[in-house]
């Protein structure tokens, strides 16, 4: 048994390795009876394995800690644990499900038996973000499609994998968000401001391909690029804080836009700003250059 990370301290109380004045004063519980180090991070991951100690190891993982377990980026910590279990127990930070849940749909991670990724990829796409005292939100679509693309991304699952899962729940409450945030998803997606970019220029008709790699003509690896249309050679980046405040990344990036347009690539940078107060600004600039480059549009 690991100590390090949740345990049950019943478990740890038999098996000798603590004493019950050291369970108190040198842990703490993230479920009742479950505990960690004192000062230890509590992530999604934390969390998800924690509930399923406190579940007496019967539960199904689903939701956001199955995305965790999964590999899953970008989870807040502050998310509470689901849990696929018929019984209704109730218990702070944890939220319970008990929606069909077929065999095939239920996977190991670590010993831990959890919703594969195409049946979490569902449950996100239709569920989204449960509220801040565990009510069960819908989330706008768009943060349903940056949990769902994260999750492909760490999996590679694909959205005719999910597909097959929305066919079999058809009557499942929230499956119609779930088959658009299916059809907006990419795996390709590296951030959610990356998810957040593609949306924008999805919604205003131009939907990019994403991870290109650009290579020069004599075959050496050039770049790859966040997001674009290689057949006009226009490329999008979302330039994170690093890039803008960091003199060796700025050095870098400016080196790789040299060999870019070398080649005959533009490229239209995104910050924060531009993706969070201007997003009109980001669709023209890529309509500009697509013209620019040729395109003619419908």
């Amino acid at each position: 048994m690991d100590i390090n990370g949740p345990f049950l301290g019943s478990e740890a109380l038999a098996a000798g390795l603590v004493n019950r004045y050291q369970l108190s004063t040198r842990f703490e519980p993230v479920f009742r009876g479950v505990y960690v180090p004192r000062g230890h991070e509590v992530t999604a991951l934390t969390r998800a394995r924690g509930a399923w100690l406190f579940s007496g190891r019967r539960a199904v993982v689903g939701g956001f800690s199955a995305a965790a377990l999964h590999g899953s980026r970008w989870i807040s910590a502050a998310r509470p644990a689901e849990l696929f279990q018929p019984s209704r127990f109730r218990a702070g930070g944890l939220i319970l499900h008990s929606d069909e849940l077929l065999d095939e749909e239920i996977t190991l991670v670590a010993g831990i038996r959890v919703t594969t990724p195409a049946r979490t990829a569902f449950d996100l796409g239709r569920r989204g973000a449960p509220g801040r005292r565990g009510d069960l939100r819908r989330c706008t679509p768009t943060a349903a499609v940056v949990a769902v693309d994260a999750l492909m991304n760490a999996t590679g699952c694909k959205p005719a994998d999910i597909a097959v899962v929305v066919d079999q729940h058809a009557g499942a409450r929230g499956v119609v968000q779930a088959r658009d945030v299916i059809e907006l998803a990419d795996g390709g997606a590296e951030s959610p401001q990356e998810t957040r970019t593609r949306l924008i220029l999805t919604t205003a008709g131009l939907r990019p391909e994403t991870q290109i790699e650009v290579y020069d003509d004599s075959g050496c690896f050039v770049a790859r690029l966040d997001m674009g249309w290689r057949p006009w050679r226009v490329a999008v980046e979302y330039d994170g804080a690093q890039h803008w405040t960091d003199p060796a990344q700025r050095t870098r990036d400016i080196d790789r836009w040299a060999e870019l347009e070398a080649l005959g690539w533009r490229i239209i940078r995104v910050s924060y700003d531009m993706l969070t107060y201007r997003p009109a600004t980001v669709v023209a600039r890529a309509v500009a250059a697509l013209h620019a480059a040729g395109w003619v549009s419908t």
